[in-house]
């Protein structure tokens, strides 16, 4: 009897696991495809890599076909392929596109369009000066943003909370607030004694201001009774403070937190095309400079990712502070 349960359960698992995954057999073909068109039809243009990027394309296009095959039996990670199956398939078919119309027809002429080889050799030729970009824009753009966002979230708690503060600051506030960071260049960079600093103190202010407004929003707009409540149990002013509004308005601070880093690193682009000696910013205007359109591209995609893999930590983050509002914003 034991023996046909389990066999009848085995059968019931077999019967729920989802079959091949189609999907992923289509997008293996598009890639292949793309790796075909890579290698064997001719170069219109001068390129190189262009072998590595077929290479590329033929391993990338076989896993995704041995993956559409044996999707029944990964689990978890064959969920997440048969969600991204669509995008996979249109990105191989970007990638034909994108070939034929630089590298093979000329259609989109060098030096204004890059080839896909060409940001492949920006990746494998120049990744030392890209790399040191990367990481110098990161720390330029952490230590702005956390700098920011700690004394936004200090002053808005202030304005939200206290009224004396509120009434001298707000009309301040909203004469200095909606001017863009990017307008106090000159004197960022006569106040400051280099232009490392003064990249940070205009990261830092790009963030401090929708931190502060969204902060302050978020204590002021605390339901009253909870304070009235507390107040009745003995809570003191620093309890009120700590334990009441910053958790009521965390919602509201994280809102000012998106918008914030949003904001910084549009500065931190422009900050580093004035002053520093390494950055995504630099390594754009260098870039442009000499006509290394391909150069631009590939850092362009790089700044995209970054900043898109912040914003993903930051949601992150908000999901576990706030895991009673987990969902209810998506990126």
């Amino acid at each position: 009897m034991s023996g046909a349960v389990i066999l009848g359960g085995r059968a019931e698992e077999a019967s729920t696991r989802p079959g091949p995954w189609f999907g992923g057999v289509v997008a293996g073909l598009a890639w292949l495809a793309a790796a075909a068109i890579t290698s064997l039809a001719p170069d219109e243009i001068e390129v190189g890599r262009t072998q590595e990027l077929a290479a590329i394309a033929l391993l990338l296009g076989g896993a995704l076909a041995v993956a559409g095959l044996g999707a029944p039996w990964l689990g978890q990670l064959g969920q997440r392929l048969r969600v991204a199956g669509p995008w996979l398939t249109v990105l191989g078919l970007a990638l034909i596109g994108w070939e034929l119309l630089t590298a093979k027809l000329a259609i989109l002429p060098l030096p204004f369009f890059a080839s896909p080889q060409g940001l492949l050799e920006v990746y494998l030729e120049d990744w030392p000066r890209l790399g040191e970009s990367v990481l110098r824009s990161l720390w330029l753009l952490l230590s702005g943003y956390v700098l920011g966002a700690a004394a936004g979230f200090v002053a808005g708690v202030a304005l939200g909370w206290s009224k004396a503060i509120g009434y001298w600051v707000h009309p301040v506030l909203r004469l200095v607030g909606p001017l863009p960071a990017t307008a106090w260049l000159p004197i960022a960079f006569f106040a400051f004694p280099s232009s490392g600093s003064a990249s940070t103190f205009l990261v830092a202010l790009a963030t401090w201001f929708p931190v502060t407004v969204l902060t302050w929003s978020g204590v002021a707009g605390v339901n009253r009774a909870y304070y009235d409540i507390a107040r009745t149990l003995g809570a003191s002013q620093s309890f009120l403070v700590l334990k009441v509004a910053i958790p009521a308005a965390l919602p509201q601070v994280f809102v000012g937190l998106f918008m914030g880093l949003g904001s910084s690193f549009s500065v931190l682009v422009v900050a580093e095309m004035l002053g520093v000696k390494a950055g995504l910013g630099w390594y754009l205007q260098w870039a442009q400079g000499w006509a290394a359109y391909g150069n631009m591209y590939a850092a362009l995609l790089v700044m995209a990712l970054m900043c898109s893999s912040l914003v993903t930590l930051l949601f992150k983050g908000r999901d576990r502070v706030l895991a009673w509002q987990k969902g209810t914003v998506r990126w």
